[in-house]
């Protein structure tokens, strides 16, 4: 009985190349509806974070609790995007998108009508669960269904969740709050939603079942590795508020996660159906992508934040003034992917140069907007962040090219959870970072500014609106550091091309 259930079980932990259906006008509308997914999802984790404060007042929540629902839905968004991969596999990509899409919905229909604050942080941590599941499943299909001929224009969709969902955030929530009600931060998914969920069911194929699989479930890693993304997630969120390793949470939280994390990744060594294949960072383009996105991640999550930031401390700006800077980065990301899309796909052109070439317009957009004063307002900031349309695209795409060239389609799953994961990770590494800066060079300024006016003879402590202009001076001295360390970040970036990659070639480009 032993012998004849072996083979069963070495077939259900190899992944199965089935053949692709005929591509056409239906992949194309169920890519789309996959696509459409999961912007929704990244605009929903960014409109909430944005429109936070009208939530807590309108919920009557505390801003330690409004952190939490922050921290919480992330985490789970970031761990799910680890193992929905094999859930996909298993139930199938057709079915599993459908499910996440319809509790996704569902879910933030339920968030405005949560009786209390415990029912809502229920609702928005299952929430990031469904959302945090549908990534992945987008660099599935564009790695299964599209002939290799469009697979970059496929794979340039998936970087607009990099490059087009984040920016769109600030004026969708400006958008909410102002004129619709703080409700709709929760209910702008539904539509686009049910859209989606009609793309995909028209469009993907259904594969068959395989519960099979459940014979060999990875319960350890399931076990390990859930908990350890989670608790580092919150960890790293909550690190900056509670002052890092002085609180005994906070200690716990990344000491834990770091151990169980070590403990997730020795399990799947050597696990014979893992969630994650750990020998695949052995290829050399994958190990390199994984380690610049990290780091594209921060640069591009801080050129949002900073002139967002900047404008509201020191102009008073709300969310719908600055609206116009974060539609000037996300609306052209339409054309321009579609163009780096096309040119990487020449096979004259060497994809690790455009990357080379995006991360230096990053360099001297962030350089140029470390000149930035007090007097400057949104207008001042459109020049240097024009440089910004054109290196985004051009600094996520040929990393896509770069990480899934050399991979075979049943191992796109693989290729996903660890893509969709480090993407995950970095984000929240970069708010960590950008936030625990950000603190520490106010407090380095704030602290300059009023040792120099205490030693000036002219100095006047009752001066009206004395303080208010050292915290101005205090956050555009702070911002200007930032842009600076996020430049030198993209520098290092640059000299990693000539250490790391090789080069990929797209296949059956035209010449």
């Amino acid at each position: 009985m032993t012998s004849l259930a072996a083979p069963a079980l070495q077939a259900a932990a190899k992944p199965v190349a089935l053949s692709p259906p005929v591509f056409g006008l239906r992949i194309i509308i169920g890519l789309v509806g996959v696509l459409l997914a999961v912007l929704v999802s990244g605009l929903n984790d960014m409109v909430t974070k944005i429109a936070l404060a009208d939530i807590r007042g309108a919920l009557f929540i505390g801003y330690d609790e409004g952190t939490w629902l922050v921290a919480a839905y992330t985490a789970t968004s970031v761990a799910a995007m680890a193992f929905a991969p094999w859930c996909a596999v298993t139930f199938s990509l057709r079915r599993f998108t459908l499910c996440a899409i319809g509790l996704f919905t569902l879910l933030g229909i339920l968030c405005p009508f949560a009786p209390n604050y415990q029912s809502l942080l229920l609702l928005r941590t299952a929430q990031g669960l469904a959302g945090g599941a549908l990534p992945p499943m987008l660099m599935s299909v564009a790695l299964r269904f599209l002939p290799a001929n469009i697979k970059l224009y496929g794979l340039a969709g998936y970087a607009l969740t990099a490059t087009f969902g984040p920016s769109l955030g600030t004026p969708l929530a400006a958008l909410w709050t102002e004129y619709m009600g703080w409700q709709w931060a929760f209910w702008q998914i539904v539509a686009p939603c049910l859209l989606a969920m009609a793309a995909v069911a028209y469009g993907l194929p259904q594969d068959p079942l395989r519960l099979e699989r459940f014979r060999q479930f990875n319960w350890r890693g399931l076990l390990l590795g859930f908990p350890a993304i989670c608790m580092l997630v919150i960890g790293l969120l909550q690190g900056n508020r509670l002052d890092w390793f002085e609180s005994g949470l906070i200690t716990f939280l990344l000491s834990g996660g770091t151990l169980l994390l070590v403990l997730f990744l020795l399990n799947e060594w050597s696990q014979p159906l893992p969630f994650f294949n750990v020998q695949m960072l052995g290829l050399r383009n994958l190990a390199f992508a994984l380690i610049v996105l990290a780091g594209v991640l921060m640069v591009l999550t801080s050129v949002i934040i900073i002139p967002s930031s900047f404008l509201a401390q020191v102009h008073g700006y709300r969310p719908l003034q600055t609206a116009p800077v974060m539609l000037l980065m996300a609306l052209p990301q339409l054309i321009a992917l579609p163009l780096v899309a096309a040119l990487c796909n020449l096979r004259r052109v060497d994809c690790r140069w455009v990357l080379g070439l995006g991360l230096s317009l990053l360099v001297l957009s962030c350089l140029g907007s470390s000149q930035l004063t007090s007097a400057w307002i949104r207008d001042d900031f459109y020049g240097w962040y024009l440089l910004q349309i054109i290196g985004q695209p051009m600094s996520v795409l040929p990393l896509l090219m770069l990480s899934t060239g050399s991979i075979q389609p049943v191992d796109g799953p693989f290729a996903s959870a660890w893509f969709n994961t480090v993407k995950g990770l970095s984000a929240v590494i970069a708010a960590a970072v950008l936030e625990t800066l950000t603190t520490r060079r106010e407090h380095f300024h704030s602290t300059t500014l009023v040792d120099r006016l205490g030693n000036s003879p002219l100095a006047d402590g009752d001066s009206p609106g004395l303080a208010q202009r050292l915290h101005e001076q205090a956050v555009v001295l702070t911002s200007s550091d930032l842009y600076v360390v996020m430049a030198g970040v993209a520098v290092a970036l640059i000299l990693l091309i000539f250490w790391m990659p090789s080069r990929i070639y797209p296949p059956r480009a035209p010449t």
